[in-house]
């Protein structure tokens, strides 16, 4: 069978390859189009094997949250270069898998659409891979809120619980999720609470104080150490950090002063903090 120019053309529209692969499988299909599809995406999986080992840490992170802040979803994308994170086509398959994220639970989208992230490995020429995604769903009441910095760079999830309902729409409620996704952000906190840090880390930090405080007196080294250790829990976890738009203000006192505003009980449920590439 003749391959003619509009066989190859279709083709390439279907599926974004160059000309030279699709006219290759139209050629071993006998211009069977679906079978060609086929032996294209076989070559997409084939493509994205050899690339495997390359490091994909460009890409873009995504979040989305329903109209009733009750579901949320955040998703990592990796490439391997920033051109390719700033093509249109790579920001539309970056949509298109967060408006599918609310479907996948929490780690399990990677293998989901492995497929999807195949073809369009074949496609840019370089690895594509969901590197994470995570799935939330309010359980009491509360509500989900989101934040993407720097177009992408880094990404927050954060649920505040509270005990009414109509604390959810108010927009005090919105703006303090809105701040305190901010915050998450820019402060990239370790830990929710001290009660979160393992007792082996906080030892080890008492232990490099004490090194720091040979030859004082016994009788303030006591106090001398709690006062760095607080200090340090200050440093690394987000109930204790001093708030990103006013540093004397802790976290705690913020959520307790909008918590009276609003004659409510408000707490942070949990957080979570996706910087591209990182951990």
């Amino acid at each position: 069978m003749s391959i003619t120019t509009a066989m190859i053309k279709e083709l390439r529209d279907a599926t974004s390859l160059g000309i030279a692969d699709c006219k290759k499988a139209l050629t071993q299909t006998d211009g069977d189009f679906d079978a060609a599809i086929k032996i294209l995406r076989e070559k997409g999986a084939a493509v994205a094997a050899k690339r495997a080992s390359k490091e994909a840490n460009e890409g873009k992170v995504e979040a989305v949250v329903t109209d009733d802040y009750q579901q949320a979803a955040m998703i990592e994308v990796n490439c391997e270069t920033d051109f390719v994170t700033r093509n249109e086509d790579f920001q539309g398959f970056v949509a298109e898998l967060i408006d599918d994220a609310l479907n996948h639970e929490s780690g399990t989208m990677a293998e989901a659409v492995s497929t999807k992230v195949e073809e369009k490995t074949a496609q840019v020429g370089e690895k594509i891979s969901v590197r994470r995604n995570e799935k939330w769903t309010v359980e009491d009441t509360g509500a989900i809120a989101s934040y993407i910095h720097m177009g992408g760079k880094v990404g927050v999830l954060l649920e505040l619980a509270c005990d009414k309902a109509e604390s959810v729409n108010s927009a005090e409620f919105q703006e303090l999720a809105k701040d305190l996704t901010l915050h998450v952000a820019a402060a990239a906190p370790e830990y929710l609470s001290r009660d979160d840090v393992p007792a082996e880390q906080v030892e080890g930090e008492k232990e490099i104080f004490r090194k720091q405080l040979e030859g004082k007196p016994e009788n303030i080294i006591d106090n001398i150490l709690v006062g760095k250790v607080n200090k340090y829990f200050s440093q690394i976890c987000f109930l204790e950090q001093g708030f990103v738009k006013e540093e004397k203000q802790s976290i705690t006192d913020l959520i307790a002063e909008k918590g009276k505003a609003l004659g409510d009980s408000i707490s942070v449920k949990r957080y979570v903090r996706f910087q591209l590439g990182g951990e």
